[in-house]
């Protein structure tokens, strides 16, 4: 076997870092592009409480891909319907966090759209307590953070409903 053509020329190489104020001259940090927002990595848990109607959601927001788990079941089996869905992940729209937290919800009572609701009033509180200064403009902005008072009234005695009365008859 002969090496014709495989010489090794030792060429010095033009050193082009900078030594830094610390005697570090390299980084494992590049510098963020001009058009990247500024969010800090978030990597601490969050949770919050969210109710409407008769419905209570406790919901635990942990860093990962954007998985959610309601009651041990998947979003889209939990809702099956799109406009709960949307419903739902609109908190994380509005703040632009799209598939950065894993969602863990348990949550009792109500019908499917009272259970949404509370859902996303849940992640949205959990949002806020995860980064005040970043979250909570956008979400206060789109109404997130406020909760839907209004519950259904109670049947009153001698009336056939809350304000339905039997109906009048003359003789």
């Amino acid at each position: 076997m002969s090496d014709q053509g495989t010489t090794t020329e030792t060429a010095e190489a033009d050193e082009t870092f900078q030594v830094n104020e610390e005697g570090v001259a390299y980084s494992s940090e590049s510098a963020p592009s001009a058009d990247a927002p500024e969010r800090v990595a978030t990597i601490a848990p969050s949770g919050g409480t969210g109710r409407r109607k008769e419905a209570v959601a406790r919901v635990r927001l942990v860093p990962g891909t954007g998985q959610w788990t309601v009651n041990g079941r998947a979003l889209d089996s939990y809702f099956p319907n799109k406009l709960h869905q949307q419903v739902v992940s609109e908190p994380f729209v509005t703040t632009q966090l799209e598939g950065r937290f894993d969602v863990i919800a348990r949550i009792h009572g109500g019908g499917i759209t009272g259970q949404a609701g509370a859902l996303r009033l849940g992640v949205a509180r959990a949002l806020n307590a995860l980064d005040e200064d970043a979250n909570r403009a956008a979400l206060k902005k789109a109404g997130l953070l406020t909760r839907d008072a209004r519950v259904i009234e109670r049947k009153k005695a001698g009336l056939k409903k809350a304000r339905k009365a039997s109906q009048f008859s003359k003789r």
